[in-house]
């Protein structure tokens, strides 16, 4: 006997188990379908978690500070307890350097002062007392070590960055969609493990269910495609991609577990920090160690991945230039002759701002593009889902009379046309992991 559910979604990462927790809430019976063997197994495991409010868009900005007062209050969100825990989010700020490559982030303070988050304009002495190993040297634009100019500094210093209170990092970026799974299971969503999505069914002009690779036949009027990397792969089985302006790509990314200074407590007294002067971003990890990737300045070689099944999971050479990148803004920070790390994939969109819509295929939706930057935005995503679903399900023109969220803890109306697949290139993304 074929199996039936309200939604199918694929994926059981952070973002689909978002979905999934916030249509069942409402009702429905749904089951998230992942090819790992457990929720957040994907790329999810490896985010950086970091829980920013600063985007270079209102509207990304507006939803990033919406999702940040439930991860504040993530118990309340969750609703329920999970025998491993809940998850934990270090509420220890972010500082995002002012530079030349930023325009010392006149754009950014302006969006933050027209959403009202409160932020603090720090000299750099203010940073330094902040966190006494950074270095005020400035060395825009960034470069590679082969670059004969790498490491030559710039006359002009930095001259400080902003300080936002209302933000940090999850350090357990698994057990987070764990919890979610755990929330949604209490509502009565199903979650089906170790199953690969075949094929995407169609009866008559509108979706129908899918196909499991060992033969098994799932029904269901909608379909949500949230599978990470792998999302441009199921529009393309869906049949879908053709009809999209905006289209996702793999991104295959480097982070580096970097030593903190000698005798420095980085771990307690660090926060994420973003830098674009030396195009690198970091934060704390545990066992007093740095975390830092690349801001993808324009030296850096981007990797696009065809098969999101078969990439390079070993660190390469990039790692290292990270580090070193980092080192001119921490001078003092030990690299390591073997620098550990990890190697994943970015769903990337092609102006780096995701995808929440419908498509052209009656029933498919599309939570898509959001790897980099968009794990801190999961449970607005999620309800953000739920409504486009539900309005769409119920004859609603979302291309032609494009619906609009009520960001409730803020007091923000975000027009889903942003997240558009049918939007021209936004000018105004920072086209890079910073969104």
């Amino acid at each position: 006997m074929n199996q039936k559910y309200d939604a199918i979604i694929i994926g059981a990462g952070i973002i689909g188990c978002s979905i999934g927790y916030e249509l069942s809430q409402k009702g429905w019976k749904t089951l998230n379908i992942d090819k790992l063997g457990a929720s957040g197994h994907g790329s999810t495991a490896n985010t950086c978690a970091v829980i920013r409010v600063h985007y270079s868009t209102i509207d990304g900005t507006a939803a990033a500070y919406e999702s940040y007062k439930y991860w504040e209050a993530w118990d309340k969100y969750i609703g329920v307890e999970d025998s491993l825990g809940l998850a934990k989010l270090n509420k220890c700020g972010v500082m995002v350097i002012k530079s030349t490559a930023n325009d010392q982030l006149k754009k950014v303070r302006n969006i933050l002062d027209e959403i009202g988050i409160a932020y603090k304009n720090l000299t750099f002495d203010e940073v330094k007392e902040k966190c006494s190993i950074l270095d005020d040297t400035s060395y825009h634009p960034p470069r590679r070590p082969e670059d004969s100019k790498f490491g030559t500094p710039n006359d002009t210093p930095l001259k400080g960055a902003i300080y936002y209170e209302e933000g940090g990092y999850i350090s357990d970026p698994v057990l987070s969609v764990h919890n979610v799974q755990v929330a949604a299971e209490s509502h009565g969503a199903q979650f089906k493990f170790n199953a690969q999505v075949n094929s995407i069914l169609k009866e008559g002009d509108k979706v129908s269910g899918v196909t499991l690779e060992d033969g098994t036949i799932i029904e269901s009027p909608v379909v949500i495609n949230a599978s990470g990397p792998h999302s441009f792969v199921i529009n393309r089985m869906a049949g879908v991609e053709e009809g999209m302006k905006i289209k996702t790509r793999a991104l295959r990314h480097e982070v580096a577990h970097l030593p903190s200074p000698e005798g420095f407590d980085y771990e307690s007294t660090g926060c994420p920090s973003s830098d674009s002067d030396v195009g690198a971003y970091w934060r704390p990890e545990v066992g007093n160690h740095i975390l830092t990737g690349s801001e993808d300045p324009e030296c850096d070689p981007k990797e696009w991945i065809e098969n999101p099944d078969e990439f390079n999971r070993n660190l390469t050479e990039q790692a290292k230039v990270q580090a070193l990148r980092l080192a001119q803004r921490i001078p003092t920070m030990p690299i390591p002759t073997q620098i550990q790390g990890v190697v994943d994939l970015y769903d990337v969109a092609d102006d780096w701002i995701p995808i929440y819509d419908k498509s052209d295929l009656p029933g498919f939706y599309m939570a898509v593009g959001t790897s980099g930057n968009q794990y801190k935005n999961a449970p607005v995503i999620g309800k953000m889902m739920a409504q486009l679903i539900e309005q769409c399900e119920k004859g609603h023109d979302h291309d032609n009379d494009p619906i609009v969220f009520h960001l409730e803890k803020i007091g923000h109306d975000l027009n889903m046309k942003f997240f558009s697949r049918l939007r021209e290139i936004n000018e105004e993304s920072s086209f890079s992991v910073l969104g």
